[in-house]
């Protein structure tokens, strides 16, 4: 009987160590992201581009996974002639259930524009996609005010619980 309950603790340990790898490599996501200003694969608000106010949209996390201690966001567009192109990285976001738009979560990353703030969508031509990264994490990010994303990318390595994505569209008028 002793064994048996000693097997039982250990395939649950075991189970908790898979779940989190398997979120790392593509497995099944609960948390959420979405915004009051636009819906998942559609049309951005001008205001949040450089063609109105460049400020961040609102964005709501649902469903944050047990064990998460902060959250870091990624803003990127895969669109962008000469690849991906950084417009924010925030870390060390707690574990709030709101971004407030114009607000600053975090601590912030470099962005691709060589600033520490959001820097909204600007594609040069055609419709390109934004994609909102959150990253629900087992740890605070012990890391300086200004890494680059790949930076950040290497410092989660390990420490994603779980992670949501919301893309946004824009083309210049």
């Amino acid at each position: 009987m002793r064994i048996t309950g000693f097997l039982v603790i250990a395939a649950i340990v075991l189970s908790g160590s898979c779940a989190k790898a398997q979120i790392e490599k593509g497995g099944v996501n609960k948390m959420k992201l979405s915004s009051p200003d636009f819906e998942h694969n559609a049309v951005m608000p001008a205001k949040f581009t450089c063609q109105g106010e460049d400020i961040n949209p609102a964005l709501i996390i649902d469903e944050l996974p047990a064990g998460a201690r902060s959250l870091a966001l990624i803003v990127d567009d895969p669109d962008a002639p000469m690849g991906t192109w950084v417009h924010w990285v925030v870390y060390n976001i707690p574990l709030i259930s709101r971004i407030e738009e114009n607000s600053i979560p975090g601590t912030q990353g470099s962005n691709d524009f060589g600033r520490k703030d959001y820097g909204g969508p600007c594609p040069p031509s055609g419709t390109h996609r934004y994609f909102f990264k959150m990253y629900a994490l087992d740890t605070e990010l012990n890391l300086p005010e200004g890494i680059s994303k790949k930076g950040l990318e290497r410092a989660m390595q390990g420490h994603i619980l779980d992670q949501a994505e919301l893309i946004g569209l824009y083309k210049k008028h």
